[in-house]
């Protein structure tokens, strides 16, 4: 048992190197980004999302905490994350909270499937060319970042989350005054 752990661990490292390298090499090919601080503005977009709607991050998200997730199905941690924090969405989605869930690099069919899979209902964006991870210095998967109402960085979670910690972090967000 405990060399199946190890196995399974061993692969999971195994996996994030890869998708590390895999997203600074696609991010470095535009020049890529630093990361953006707490109290810097969110770093803007166009997204396009799965369901084929078009729009501007943060412009059209002014107003609600933001939390900007980054993901890819082969990222052995997505899974479990975007699980775990469905219901937490779903308990303060009418409070202000909107996740949007950035697939990095891989296509409508790969991202939509994984999605309907995992049954979750917050909204995904694609980023076939991981320019928007780009922007946000992403090297690795997962990743969130946390925009107060405003449209500034105030947080980040760097790897998976339990639902507890994605909870408190959105929750303190939401307990400020709306702008």
């Amino acid at each position: 048992m405990a060399r199946r752990a190890l196995r399974h661990l061993g692969l999971a490292a195994l996996a994030s190197v890869l998708v590390a390298v895999l997203v600074a090499g696609l991010a470095g090919c535009g020049g890529g980004s630093p990361a953006p601080k707490a109290g810097d503005p969110a770093p803007g977009f166009e997204v396009q999302g799965l369901d084929g709607t078009q729009g501007r991050f943060p412009d059209d998200y002014r107003g609600r905490v933001v939390a900007l997730r980054f993901w890819a199905d082969w990222c052995p941690f997505c899974r479990p994350e975007m699980q775990a924090i469905e219901p937490v969405y779903a308990r303060l989605r009418d409070s202000g909270l909107t996740i949007l869930a950035v697939n990095v690099a891989q296509s409508p069919e790969v991202a939509g499937r994984f999605v309907r899979d995992l049954g979750i209902s917050y909204a995904v964006a694609l980023d076939p060319d991981a320019e928007v991870a780009g922007l946000y210095g992403v090297v690795g998967l997962p990743i969130t970042w946390f925009v107060d109402r405003q449209g500034k960085i105030r947080n980040q979670i760097l790897g998976e989350a339990s639902a507890e910690t994605f909870a408190g972090l959105a929750e303190s967000l939401l307990r400020e005054a709306p702008p």
